[in-house]
């Protein structure tokens, strides 16, 4: 009997070090994506919440992407609901015979508020001292009738979190904006928002973040490989 209890208290006691080590050694991969080229892009006009869809360029780069990882393993896909990313995130989950799992409003682009629909010119000649601290400080500005890097960094991560706390081990496929991905990208590598513009995203560019153990790592950014070039 004592043998017994002693055998039953080492194998509670083994399951207890071994078990959750195994569990927490899980990494999740997501694969972050910024949506393919508007019409706006070309112009450099501030998007944001509007919901402007691809033009032919950006569907043929996200014919490209696609391509490029029909081969790669991917478990499930998340995006923005705006068209832009929702075409292209679902452009590369029908090429793995997949439909986009849910969007997430927390995955939109910044809102620029009263920016928006605006050329960097028209909003120097409307909003000067705005459009000059965008440019020189972009941390410290919130956008009239918008929001700040601050709050959309906060909305961005909680959206990933959620999705990695729903699909540990997986990999998963987020369609999401050039601004919303920098700023994401920033907090995982402990990178103040002053350093905002150091931190670029070009269309259909590919992100590769891993999480284990509790620590995000950014194994790739802002890869453009698959339109043929290495960097925009």
């Amino acid at each position: 009997m004592r043998l017994i209890k002693f055998l039953l208290a080492f194998v509670f006691a083994w399951a207890l070090i071994f078990v959750p080590a195994q569990v927490s050694a899980e990494t999740t991969t997501v694969i972050l994506v910024r949506h393919g080229q508007t019409a706006y892009n070309l112009q450099s006009r501030y998007q944001g919440f509007l919901d402007i869809p691809l033009n032919e360029n950006g569907l043929e780069q996200a014919k490209l992407l696609a391509k490029s990882l029909k081969d790669y393993p991917i478990d499930v896909f998340i995006s923005s609901p705006l068209s832009r990313a929702y075409v292209t995130t679902e452009t590369v989950a029908k090429m793995h015979g997949m439909e986009i799992a849910y969007t997430d409003d927390r995955l939109k682009e910044i809102n620029f508020g009263d920016f928006a629909g605006l050329t960097p010119e028209e909003g120097m000649e409307k909003f000067p001292k705005e459009t000059k601290l965008w440019a020189e400080s972009p941390s410290l500005l919130t956008f009239p009738n918008g929001e700040n890097l601050r709050d959309l960094q906060y909305r961005g991560r909680a959206a990933l979190e959620d999705a990695v706390a729903k699909y540990p081990g997986k990999t998963i496929f987020i369609g999401a904006h050039s601004r919303l991905n920098t700023t994401i990208i920033c907090s995982m590598l402990g990178i103040d928002l002053e350093h905002f513009w150091q931190v670029p995203q070009s269309n259909t560019c590919v992100n590769v973040l891993k999480y284990k153990d509790g620590v995000w790592t950014v194994e790739i950014m802002n890869s453009v490989a698959h339109l043929g070039k290495l960097i925009m």
